[in-house]
């Protein structure tokens, strides 16, 4: 399922950086380092090519595919057994129901106040997609952070290396042409890369856990509450980290760098620890 797209500013920005960093990458930075027609050269290009096609791809797709919806027939079966996980609200102990959307919502749901609706296992809203990071676009938004991240430090190795290899005949022949391609592209790469790499590793400490930006900062508060009450708290979507991993990334460990998510299932319910703690008792 995709979503209309209309025009941002925000997803501008990162188009036009995206072609800057790959021009400046291709044509200036290999070029120069090792001329783009030679092996090493083309060897470079066709490697940082692939990058750049598969990031731009997964931000296309992060943008454009629904998050998830909630069904408007949408209604828990408090009564099902193999589903005993119900969220309910922090007071009143009732099934959690949205007054805007007119609908009860289901378990890791939230109502986003930017797309005024609700969305399935919502992670948070971002502007740079202009989109919300949900259930179904969680995957190709990880494997987008995860490309942009390899993009923007090969760029970055290729840029010093580029400078290093630049001679002082080189310099004096150009005119120094290129100073400011180089200027830009550090104060440009430099930031990105380390703003990208703490988004990246954030986000596989969310994966490590099956959690979502939501219900980490809820996590915090249950944690609070319970030490405060004398319980023990547990994510109860956290199933170890292998089955955590797969059930984000998908069963197949070679698809999990691709922007596939067939295996993600509906987004109204999900495997929680209880499941596992059954399993283990019925194997006794």
């Amino acid at each position: 399922m995709t979503k209309g797209f209309t025009f941002s500013l925000p997803v501008s920005v990162v188009v036009l950086a995206i072609f800057y960093i790959y021009f400046t990458t291709v044509f200036i930075f290999i070029d120069r380092w090792f001329g783009l027609m030679s092996s090493p050269g083309l060897m470079n290009a066709i490697v940082f090519t692939a990058v750049a096609l598969m990031c731009v791809f997964s931000y296309t797709v992060a943008i454009l595919r629904d998050p998830g919806r909630v069904p408007a027939d949408y209604m828990p079966d408090v009564e099902d057994d193999q589903n005993p996980m119900h969220e309910i609200k922090r007071k009143g102990g009732d099934l959690r129901y949205c007054q805007k959307c007119s609908h009860y919502k289901p378990p890791r749901a939230h109502h986003c106040r930017v797309c005024k609706r609700c969305v399935l296992r919502m992670d948070h809203h971002c502007i740079w997609i202009s989109n919300c990071v949900g259930h179904a676009n969680y995957k190709v938004f990880f494997i987008f952070v995860l490309y942009a991240v390899v993009a923007c430090i090969y760029s970055m190795v290729l840029l010093v290396g580029s400078l290093t290899n630049d001679s002082l005949e080189d310099e004096l022949q150009t005119g120094g042409s290129f100073r400011t391609a180089y200027v830009i592209s550090g104060l440009l790469l430099v930031p990105l890369s380390v703003a990208l790499s703490v988004l990246l590793g954030w986000h596989i400490y969310l994966i490590f856990h099956n959690k979502t930006t939501i219900e980490y900062h809820e996590g915090v508060r249950a944690l609070w509450l319970a030490e405060k009450g004398g319980t023990v708290y547990k994510h109860p979507y956290d199933l170890g980290i292998f089955e955590n991993l797969t059930s984000v990334l998908g069963p197949n460990i070679f698809s999990w760098v691709c922007p596939s998510s067939r295996h993600i299932g509906s987004g109204l319910n999900f495997r929680t620890a209880y499941h596992n703690a059954v399993g283990a008792s019925m194997s006794k």
